[in-house]
């Protein structure tokens, strides 16, 4: 199947692009802006796709620019899926990376996909529009939206807590600086998001939305002493005020029944590295 991917040069795009190539897919890098609508309807034209894997966003939480959030989350996703509406083959599947962000702050653990969202930061609210937006094209396109919950891997960018912490433990760093150390988050391996991504192409029904996670999160702390395990290196946290962020989702873990029952139906056994694994695989790459 020839997939078209947006994102493909991001961290999640070259893990994705190398799991579907090995999977027998052909995958093809959209190189037009998300924001310039006629070179994005030439070209999704032109590569005429099968499939579409939609992973190109602004993805930090943490951006300055507000209004970039909307601007390439909600308006160049409404571009892209009026692009693919316009090929005279209707593709077998469009996939939309969403966020679990979109839940925000509740007191129900883990999250289900019919909790209803309520988002507390600007990336999460373009996320949820975007949702929304893309249903104004349920009977043009069989769109299938995803909810990773936080995922990691060697390459992700140092400004993402994981891998920041990974370089300090790997460089032997004295200390570190962090914002909140309490919060729990899943933290997933990249290779299980490709895994899912890949088994929602091909089985993933329109119009869904699937929480990726594995339910398991951890705090702060516990990645820290895994890491530590891992170096025989101690690292003293000393929190920033400048890191903690206003509105802080204070835990983050979903409830992956409804994708691990797709799988099940499909014959399909996602990889779901343990934290200590993944932190391991992180480790080696990021030493010299």
């Amino acid at each position: 199947m020839k997939i078209l991917l947006t994102g493909a040069s991001g961290f999640t795009g070259q893990y994705f692009e190398r799991a579907a190539a090995a999977a027998g897919h052909e995958v093809v890098a959209l190189h037009a802006n998300l924001s310039d609508s006629t070179s994005l309807n030439a070209e999704v034209a032109k590569l005429a796709p099968q499939a579409a894997v939609h992973l190109g966003a602004i993805s930090f939480v943490g951006l300055a620019d507000d209004g970039a959030f909307y601007a390439v989350n909600t308006v160049g996703t409404t571009n892209l899926l009026q692009a693919l509406a316009r090929l005279p083959e209707q593709p077998h599947k469009v996939l939309l990376a969403s966020s679990a962000n979109v839940y925000g702050n509740c007191d129900m653990s883990p999250i289900s996909e019919v909790k209803a969202p309520a988002p507390v930061n600007h990336y999460a609210m373009s996320k949820l529009a975007m949702e929304h937006m893309a249903r104004t094209f349920a009977d043009r396109l069989p769109i299938v939206i995803t909810r990773p919950f936080n995922y990691t891997g060697p390459g992700q960018a140092l400004n993402f807590v994981i891998p920041k912490l990974v370089s300090h433990y790997a460089r032997r760093a004295a200390t570190v600086e962090l914002g909140n150390i309490h919060v729990e988050r899943e933290f997933n391996d990249v290779r299980m998001v490709c895994d899912a991504y890949l088994t929602l192409l091909a089985h993933g029904q329109a119009g869904e939305v699937f929480n990726v996670c594995s339910g398991q999160p951890y705090t702060l702390q516990t990645v820290m002493d895994t890491l530590a395990d891992l170096t025989g290196h101690a690292l003293q946290a000393q929190v920033n005020p400048a890191f903690v962020r206003a509105n802080e989702v204070q835990r983050l873990c979903g409830d992956p029944s409804k994708l691990h029952t797709l799988c099940q139906q499909a014959g399909v056994q996602l990889q779901q590295p343990s934290l200590r694994d993944m932190l391991g695989w992180m480790l080696s790459e990021a030493i010299p």
